[in-house]
């Protein structure tokens, strides 16, 4: 059982810069692979990045080199630092545990969820 609590959303203009955080409990939380999706309106939940059990990141090749993923030295908490925002990464976005799927780039992987984030990018 794993409980996942998402922050730091918010608004900024392109080319600015929004760290993410998300918080991870539960009695299986030091096992889990996590995740970053994200879900702009109209479209389907997309992957970010996602890091193994011992923190090792990995990234959707369209999301590479503006965005970085991490996790705390605890494992209790899992980061998205995003740089030079653009009005197309507006989305919701999510953080989701599972005890590393084999597949960790689809949505329907992962059992568990916060409850989302809203980014806004302005132009």
């Amino acid at each position: 059982e794993v409980q996942l609590s998402e922050s730091g959303g918010g608004s900024v203009q392109a080319g600015g810069s929004l760290r993410l955080s998300c918080s991870v409990k539960g009695t299986t939380y030091n096992l889990a692979c996590l995740a970053w999706f994200r879900q702009a309106p109209g479209e389907e939940r997309e992957a970010v990045a996602h890091v193994d059990a011992e923190g090792v990141p990995t990234y959707e090749d369209s999301m590479k080199g503006r965005f970085a993923i991490s996790l705390s030295d605890a494992k209790d908490t899992l980061y998205l630092q995003m740089n030079n925002l653009k009005p197309e990464d507006t989305a919701v976005y999510y953080c989701a545990a599972e005890l590393c799927p084999s597949d960790r780039t689809i949505p329907a992987s992962y059992g568990y969820w916060g409850q989302g984030t809203q980014v806004t990018v302005s132009s």
